[in-house]
């Protein structure tokens, strides 16, 4: 299981505001087939699942902002791959809450 988080900035709008930009991404992820977990944040998206599948995922959000008139799109991702034990968003946050109480 991987997580991935995913920022991406649609530009050549016309405009600063990016919210319609990302009700739309979140309407791909809602309707995406592959077996994935995702949270929404104020800057990026995090996704959670097999590798693969993330990165059909992400190559879709890619092109909504094409899809919903942006001209150019610039995409960031960082790929957290853990193969020694499967880690999920809640681990993670769970094991700093775990040493905060220390």
């Amino acid at each position: 299981m991987a997580i991935v988080q995913v920022t991406i900035v649609p530009l050549g709008t016309g405009s600063t505001g990016v919210s319609e930009y990302v009700a739309a991404v979140k309407q791909e992820l809602d309707r995406a087939p592959e077996e994935i977990r995702y949270q929404l944040t104020p800057m990026s998206t995090i996704i959670e699942g097999e590798l693969d599948d993330l990165l059909a995922v992400v190559r879709r959000l890619h092109e909504v902002p094409f899809r919903e008139g942006a001209q150019r799109v610039s995409t960031t991702i960082t790929i957290d791959d853990r193969r020694d034990k499967k880690g999920t968003m809640e681990q993670k946050l769970a094991s700093v809450e775990e040493k905060l109480r220390r």
